[in-house]
Formats: structure tokens, sequence, C-alpha cells
């Protein structure tokens, strides 16, 4: 799953008011920002495998540490205490904490049955990277459904908001239809320094959100 993530984190705006975009799109998309790291550090392995589903031509071989469900509950955890005890907000840290969980589930209805659920546990996965068509569906639904969302709670309040966000969503767009349609990546190494770039999507959102009104945001779908 790539858009679905970034579907979750901007429609959490109607639910989490408080935390800005940039915080929920770092929450969803918590692991698959530690998970290039731990790559380049060794302690989890990807393959280049074309084929592998018809979406991807990636075999995650191990990643324990960052997106098996135990260890996920455990990062979910710390996300919110930083939070609530930085913004004292704790409602919007229980929604954070959902995100960063939320990862975890959505990966296991994307991958093949690789998704552990403790290091060295049963793996799990439905399989929908097995459908191209389906894949294309769900992720684009997901990410359709979530900008509506966050474009009615937090509407522009310049033309640098409507620019920022629109840019953000096709480049998003693209960088997808290119990972599913372009090449394999040549190594497990080049794979994982590039998705150190997903960081930059998250000062992007916090970026979007200074041009945005996101107030008040409890009402703004009614």
């Amino acid at each position: 799953m790539f858009l679905g993530h970034f579907g979750v984190a901007l429609a959490a705006k109607a639910v989490a008011p408080r935390p800005a975009l940039g915080t929920t799109v770092m929450a969803a998309q918590w692991a698959d920002g530690l998970w290039p790291i731990f790559v380049l550090a060794g302690l989890e392995h990807v393959e280049i495998a074309p084929g592998a589903t018809r979406v991807t031509p990636l075999d995650f071989v191990s990643y324990p540490y960052t997106h098996s469900l135990v260890a996920d509950g455990a990062w979910a955890a710390l996300f919110a205490l930083v939070y609530g005890s930085l913004r004292k907000d704790w409602r919007g840290a229980a929604w954070l904490a959902a995100l960063v969980l939320s990862h975890w589930v959505l990966d296991v209805i994307a991958h093949r049955p690789d998704m552990p659920t403790w290091p060295g546990g049963p793996k799990l996965g439905l399989g929908l990277w097995n459908s191209l068509a389906g894949s294309l569906i769900v992720e684009l639904a997901l990410f359709g459904i979530g900008a509506w969302i966050y474009a009615r709670c937090a509407p522009a309040r310049d033309r640098l908001g409507v620019i920022l966000f629109a840019s953000f969503l096709l480049v998003l767009v693209l960088l997808y239809l290119g990972s599913v349609f372009g090449p394999p990546p040549p190594s497990q190494q080049a794979l994982a320094a590039s998705a150190l770039g997903g960081w930059v999507f998250v000062a992007w959102a916090y970026w979007i959100e200074r041009h945005r009104a996101t107030e008040p945001r409890a009402t703004a779908l009614a």
C-alpha cells in the first residue's frame, strides 16, 4: 500500500482536528519512514524479485521491527505518548496511534503473506497486490476520498494553499504509477535510499497546512 496510507492521513483531519497534516502523514507513514533506515543498517531485508506480485517486484524477506503488528503497536504507543505529552491533546494522540497501526492493517490487505504478527511469528497477507486492477481501484479510491475530506476540512486560505496541495497530490500519484508501471529498482540499497525521500512529504504536508484554514474543522463536513 502507498497512496492508501496518505489517504487515511488526509482523512484523519475530520476526526483529529488538532494534529497538523504533517503529523498525521508522519504517523500513517511511520513504518515506511523507519523501514529504509533499518534496511540500510542491515537489520531488515528486501529482495528485488520481478514477478513477485502483479503490482510490485519486491520480496519483503524480513521487516519485524517496522512492520510487525507487535512492533507497530509499540511504535503507536510511543508516538501517541510523545505527541500527547508535547501538545496535551490526548484525543489527537489516540487517533495518531490508530494511524500508526493503520499502516499494518492496510499492508496486510495489500501484501502477500509476508506481514509478521511479531518478530518470528506467523505472517499474514490478503494479496491485493496480486490484482493490478484491484490495487489501482483501492489505492486511488482511498487517496481520493482522503483528499476530498481534507479539502473540505481545511479549505485553502490563499493561492499557495491550492498549489501546494494540488502538487502534493499529483506528485504522489505520479510516484505511485511510476513504481507500478516503471522498471524495478536496481538494488536493495538503492531502493532504501530512495525510500528515505518519503520524509519530504512529511515536511511538505506541514507546509501545506500553513496555507489552509484549519479552524473550524469539526463542522467542515456538515
